[in-house]
């Protein structure tokens, strides 16, 4: 049962980072691993957004797809994501986007397990690998997207 869990501290608005996390769409041009990612649906109600994606994952020979829910919490400064259907025997995400000083700490946290024992011994270690990745990608991609922001 493999658990990550990261915080990293940004010079940019919770605002701007919950954007940028919930802009899924965006993932196959700067994420690791991610190869493709097709929104099927998108609700709206009471001031949320409720996503059903599907994620294509790569590294080397090895694909696979998988779908989950995706919702969109602003007021909370929350991103909650939960599996749907795929490779995995379960998968939660959640993304919490805290104010801190001038900037956001971002909070990162998964937790998942691999249906095949084989898929998760040949996966797993590719997947930690791009977990410890996907907070510096994020960073990478705020500092395209707002600009550099000099550190005080």
């Amino acid at each position: 049962m493999p658990k990550f869990e990261a915080t990293r501290r940004l010079a940019h608005t919770p605002k701007q980072m919950f954007a940028l996390v919930a802009d899924i769409e965006a993932y196959p041009q700067f994420l690791p691993l991610c190869e493709a990612l097709t929104v099927r649906s998108r609700k709206e109600r009471d001031g949320r957004t409720v996503l059903l994606a599907d994620m294509s994952v790569g590294y080397k020979a090895i694909r696979e797809t998988f779908t989950t829910q995706v919702l969109l919490k602003p007021d909370d400064s929350t991103i909650e994501v939960k599996y749907i259907d795929g490779p995995f025997k379960y998968l939660s995400n959640v993304w919490r986007f805290e104010p801190d000083g001038n900037g956001c700490a971002v909070r990162f946290f998964i937790d998942y397990e691999f249906k095949s024992r084989i898929l998760g011994a040949l996966m797993g270690t590719m997947f930690d690998r791009g977990f410890r990745m996907f907070a510096e990608a994020f960073e990478k991609r705020a500092e395209i997207v707002y600009g550099v922001t000099p550190q005080a």
